[in-house]
């Protein structure tokens, strides 16, 4: 999927990763891949066997990827196996967890939000609770993504959570069992004074356009005769939700974003599939610095057909796709793989 915007095992990667050059690259240039790919095998070898000291093949490995991608934009990534999960949600919206949002206030984990559907509102977390240990381990001792991650994994297990919750002597014990979570694309929409429909879009996740849609129907059922679509720290993501996206306010088969790249299969234009919503009715589009990728793409094509006034600061100024490709041992890359025009 195209989105706008490092235990290595290498061998197989690297033999994955000269197919997949090999396949586009011109003779002289596979050549040159073939040839220094072997040199770095056999440096590479040669450290690990031969080196004063003891030293770590994974580390080693590591260093020389971050390396070699320090080279190169700061969106093409290497994904390791135990990343996968967290690059799949940012595409889908869709993880294993309790359905809660936590945040840091100074140096407490506090829970920011809990979903009513989901396992922490029926297991008892509120709103408040400060989290201080999560399957024994102390909060204090963890760094913040360290504590993301244990909240969240594979659909089905358990995890403990000890909270301090206000007015209560002493710390809660909870458990709950992780269920498949769905983030809204959409937290929030609803009528504002003088008719006017908001909408919040905080993601481009899957079926973002079916739920930006969603609200601008409601919205009119309820009397909206303009709307605001909200896009301010949006930092985009899957630009064919962009397109469904502007979908509902152009008409149907109108050019929407261009990429363009080295390879022949990057030159895709994007057009409207399907017929609009509504081509009447007056839209507000709000940015701001952190507004990005799918989120410009939106603004600008709206603008460009005058289907929307752009309100806020000059947005982020994010041109660049990116594509996840798999590789060996479960990892992957996301390579930036073209540039887009509207």
């Amino acid at each position: 999927m195209a989105r706008i915007g490092k235990k290595i095992k290498w061998w197989g990667a690297m033999g994955a990763g000269l197919a997949l050059l090999g396949a586009a690259a011109p003779a002289d240039r596979y050549f040159e891949i073939a040839k220094n790919l072997d040199i770095f095998a056999a440096f590479y070898r040669s450290v690990n066997e031969s080196y004063v000291d003891e030293v770590n093949p994974n580390t080693l490995m590591r260093h020389g990827i971050d390396n070699m991608l320090n080279q190169l934009d700061p969106y093409t990534n290497f994904i390791s196996e135990d990343q996968v999960e967290d690059f799949r949600t940012q595409n889908t919206g869709q993880y294993g967890g309790i359905g809660a949002n936590t945040r840091m206030i100074g140096n407490r984990r506090v829970i920011t939000m809990v979903y009513e559907q989901y396992p922490a509102f029926k297991g008892g977390l509120k709103i408040g609770d400060e989290v201080i240990a999560i399957d024994g381990k102390e909060i204090a001792s963890l760094e913040p993504e360290e504590a993301s991650r244990l909240m969240s994994g594979q659909v089905g297990t358990p995890v403990k959570l000890r909270v301090k919750r206000t007015n209560q002597p002493a710390p809660i014990e909870l458990e709950f069992k992780r269920d498949k979570i769905k983030v809204n694309n959409v937290p929030y929409f609803g009528m504002l004074e003088n008719d006017i429909g908001y909408i919040q879009l905080t993601d481009f996740t899957q079926e973002a356009g079916k739920e930006v849609k969603n609200a601008v129907v409601d919205l009119r059922e309820k009397g909206a005769r303009s709307f605001i679509l909200d896009l301010r720290g949006n930092p985009g993501g899957l630009l064919f939700e962009a397109v469904n996206i502007c979908n509902i306010f152009i008409p149907k088969g109108k050019e929407v974003v261009t990429t363009r790249g080295k390879t022949k299969d990057s030159f895709i234009r994007y057009d409207t599939l399907t017929a609009p919503v509504d081509l009447e009715i007056p839209v507000i589009v709000m940015i701001n610095r952190n507004s990005a990728s799918a989120s410009e793409i939106v603004a600008g094509t709206l603008q460009d057909y005058d289907r929307a006034v752009i309100l806020g600061e000059r947005s982020f100024g994010k041109g660049l796709v990116q594509l996840g490709r798999p590789l060996t041992y479960k990892s992957q890359v996301k390579i930036t793989t073209a540039k887009y025009y509207t």
